[in-house]
């Protein structure tokens, strides 16, 4: 994984410094008033975050709420093609089921929109919260002092040095993701003190004290008095939030994050299914997708708690905060939509669905009209399978009349069976 501060671009890159700026603006605030801390400033920007993202919670809360009223009709059209495998009987159940989703003014990806709108904004949060001096100039200024005390890229065969001598120690990043200081490449002096900034960034207190060492004592006091800020504002309740909790050991407070962190992610998860989870039972006890959500129930967890355990204690403290802010959002959700009148969404959603297909030149889809087009289409199913039936008998009765006049029907004198017969029979008697 690349660490290096030049990279903000891409399509991540401006919703990723879009939120750098947030953050920084929060750090700031909250320093301004004497409490300047990272991982305070996270917890705030994770709240913030999750406001934002509200909206689209609702929304896909709507949407589970609308398929757990549908997910009978489907699965009573899954029922009526079961074990038709034939490319007539599957084209014919996708369009039964479109028409499900067209008469409650949705789509089969109508849930699924939601979760995507929200991918590039997660990502985005992650990419800042991983590397926070990249995206919070306010940190990235502190780091640059000791860079410049250093004596910039002058100062990169020491720390080279001092990387391949407490490589053993330092797991958290590898010369090959910074390309060596920037020495590989034809990158800017900029970008190579942004690289020095990635690696200080990754170093823990104590390696940075040990590292100071290789300088003057008048660059040690610069390099001890930045970092003594820099820790204080990377901080948080006796944790140091660039400091990945595996770089401490098991027996370490620094296990608490990813514990937190996949337990608090598993109970998010679980109050998320009991409100989504379809009032009515699947007739189908090895559905696949349910396998799959319980799998993703404690999958997701054990993984998050994985990379808490070896990311920075930054990550783990915005992990937990999202889940902690996840369940207060569900509970708020629930009981917003508690007396939600669910004809009345039905009602909008199709308004909705008729005003897209307005602009695309389309009839109007209403309850009646779904339901003849599904009349129609069973009906056009079943001629279908008729006339099949019927070519099939066609054909057999066929081949059984055209085995009767070759070769099975000795009481017609006029069959090429029996002039056959007729003929080996007078050759039998005068070869006699």
């Amino acid at each position: 994984m690349t660490l290096f501060l030049t990279a903000h671009g891409g399509i991540l890159g401006p919703i990723a410094t879009l939120f750098g700026y947030l953050m920084n603006g929060i750090y700031i605030g909250l320093d301004k008033i004497g409490i300047g801390n990272i991982g305070l400033a996270i917890i705030i920007f994770t709240l913030i975050t999750r406001l934002i993202l509200y909206p689209f919670t609702v929304r896909q809360q709507k949407s589970s709420k609308i398929m757990s009223i549908i997910q009978p009709e489907i699965q009573a059209i899954q029922e009526k093609y079961k074990g038709k495998t034939d490319q007539q009987s599957m084209m014919a159940q996708q369009a039964e089921i479109k028409a499900v989703y067209e008469k409650y003014g949705t789509s089969m990806t109508g849930s699924c929109v939601q979760l995507l709108i929200q991918m590039p904004i997660l990502f985005a949060l992650y990419r800042v919260i991983m590397n926070v001096p990249a995206y919070v100039p306010a940190i990235k200024t502190m780091f640059m002092n000791i860079v410049d005390a250093m004596g910039g890229t002058n100062a990169i065969g020491t720390l080279t040095k001092f990387f391949n001598d407490n490589q053993n120690t330092i797991k958290s990043i590898t010369l090959s993701q910074i390309h060596n200081f920037g020495t590989e490449g034809t990158y800017t002096v900029e970008a190579q003190k942004d690289f020095i900034i990635d690696f200080l960034y990754k170093l823990n207190p104590a390696q940075i004290q040990s590292l100071a060492s290789n300088f003057s004592s008048e660059v040690q006091e610069t390099i001890l008095r930045e970092m003594e800020a820099i820790n204080n504002a990377n901080s948080f309740l006796g944790l140091n939030l660039s400091t990945a909790p595996s770089a401490n050991g098991f027996l370490s407070i620094y296990i608490l994050i990813p514990i937190l962190a996949g337990l608090s992610q598993f109970l998010s998860f679980k109050i998320m299914q009991a409100q989504t989870k379809s009032k009515v039972k699947t007739n189908n006890e090895n559905d696949t997708m349910q396998q799959t959500m319980n799998s993703m129930n404690y999958m997701m967890p054990i993984m998050s708690a994985v990379f808490c355990w070896g990311f920075p204690a930054g990550l783990g403290i915005y992990w937990i905060a999202t889940s902690v802010f996840m369940v207060l959002t569900q509970v708020i959700v629930n009981a917003q939509l508690k007396n939600l009148d669910i004809d009345a969404m039905i009602k909008e959603n199709v308004e909705k669905a008729n005003k897209k297909r307005a602009k695309k030149g389309l009839p109007p889809i209403s309850e009646e009209r779904a339901a003849n087009n599904l009349k129609k289409m069973e009906e056009k199913v079943e001629k279908e399978e008729k006339d099949r039936k019927e070519l099939i008998n066609s054909q057999k009765e066929h081949v059984e009349n055209a085995e009767k006049y070759y070769f099975g029907d000795e009481s017609n004198p006029n069959s090429l069976f029996a002039k056959a017969n007729m003929v080996q029979k007078y050759n039998e008697k005068n070869n006699k």
